[in-house]
């Protein structure tokens, strides 16, 4: 079986019409990077149901990388998360999740896990391509964090690289707030790639 990497995104939420993350997770499904094949990959904007898809997805394709991408909507960059904690609020919920809020993300697990992707070349790679983006220390306590420390946990034990990006809105999203940045669908779907491709020749 050829060695893929998971590409996750998510359904609209919270009033939008689309999201960014799938947006660029579809437009790059079935890419080849260095031979890596990429798996992308729905899921709902539900904590307890997104963690259990992502967990599930790395028991069926043992991806070589898993790769998360999320909205966050305000950011002016590509946000490459570098921790995860064990943590879902229940502030930060718009949708039920199942009994989950306000609980850790998994019970008797670490507080948190670092990112397992290779941050400081990729940062460098986007700033090549003059793509805007930061290390963030802070990947939320809603549903990206979620996916985030349930796939670090997952794999834990193993040598497999995985992490989290948050993309700013779209021109289109952020045209209906007040003031907030956005980002071109292109911009983001290339920042991606760079990403993907550092990835892939890291493994």
């Amino acid at each position: 079986m050829p060695q893929i990497v998971l590409l996750t995104g998510f359904a609209p939420f919270g009033g939008e019409h689309t999201n960014p993350s799938w947006e660029v997770a579809l437009q790059l499904d079935g890419h080849k990077f260095n031979g890596v094949a990429v798996k992308s990959m729905r899921l709902p904007v539900n904590c307890r149901r997104a963690s259990q898809s992502v967990i599930d997805a790395i028991a069926r394709f043992a991806p070589a990388a898993v790769v998360g991408l999320g909205q966050a909507g305000g950011r002016p960059v590509l946000s490459l998360e570098k921790i995860a904690i064990n943590l879902a609020d229940p502030h930060a919920d718009r949708e039920r999740d199942g009994g989950l809020q306000g609980k850790p993300v998994i019970a008797g697990a670490p507080d948190a896990y670092f990112t397992r992707l290779p941050l400081p070349a990729i940062l460098r790679a986007l700033k090549r391509h003059h793509i805007p983006a930061a290390v963030s220390l802070s990947a939320g306590v809603y549903v990206c964090n979620t996916v985030m420390y349930s796939a670090l946990h997952t794999l834990r034990r193993r040598r497999t690289p995985a992490g989290f990006i948050h993309l700013p809105y779209e021109a289109a999203q952020a045209a209906r707030h007040r003031a907030v940045a956005s980002m071109a669908l292109a911009t983001m779907t290339a920042g991606v790639e760079i990403a993907l491709e550092t990835i892939a020749r890291a493994l």
